[in-house]
């Protein structure tokens, strides 16, 4: 994949007034972590949901803030409910020399025999996990191969997924990601939860703009 770069501009405006920006085609945004403080920038918003929807949560992104380049993570995105365009987004900027944490998805690809010859369901109870590894060595997803699930009662574990030699998993091995049930029996319904870096406390300066920028859109 080739480098995925978003320029940006530094933003005085802040507050409830930032809805005039997205109305001129601009996303709001804040820079934040590594060697540098909490900054508000300006986004072209065309662009960056161009540019993002081709990321993953642990995809590398750099921003060019005015010629200054910051490697960075996506730590969080605010779309409108019902037209779905992104409204806010926040950045992290990490160090390529620190290893880092962060939740990586799950992709699940083949078919699972026991589902096609013994009407067996599966039951996904892990949709990504944590893993940590130098910024650059993060994978954007890890695939597992439902073929391997013959029969009613084979289960993928954590210890089983597929990851590149640095890059360490940090959740228990045994836990299950998941398991080929009985179609007889209702599996509990699962929710797909949102995938973030867990990459540290977000600062109160970051909390406070964006409290204000949302009560206004």
């Amino acid at each position: 994949m080739s480098e995925a770069i978003l320029n940006a501009v530094k933003r005085e405006i802040i507050g409830k007034q930032v809805s005039s920006l997205r109305r001129e085609g601009k996303l709001p945004a804040v820079l934040y972590g590594h060697t540098i403080k909490a900054t508000p920038i300006t986004l072209d918003a065309k662009e960056a949901a161009t540019v993002l929807a081709s990321l993953s949560s642990s995809s590398l992104v750099t921003i060019d803030l005015e010629g200054e380049k910051h490697s960075a993570i996506v730590r969080d995105k605010d779309r409108n409910f019902i037209k779905g365009h992104l409204l806010h987004v926040d950045f992290q900027v990490v160090s390529l020399t620190e290893k880092i944490r962060a939740d990586v998805r799950i992709e699940q690809i083949g078919v699972s025999p026991a589902v096609k010859d013994y009407s067996g369901v599966v039951v996904t109870e892990l949709f990504s996990v944590e893993v940590e590894s130098f910024p650059g060595d993060l994978p954007e997803k890890i695939v597992i191969d439902l073929s391997t699930l013959k029969h009613i009662g084979d289960s993928i574990f954590v210890r089983d997924l597929d990851v590149p030699v640095n890059v360490l998993i940090q959740q228990d091995p045994d836990e299950v990601v998941i398991l080929i049930a009985s179609g007889q029996i209702e599996p509990e319904s699962v929710v797909e939860p949102g995938i973030e870096a867990d990459l540290g406390k977000e600062p109160e300066i970051i909390a406070k703009v964006r409290k204000e920028e949302f009560e206004d859109r």
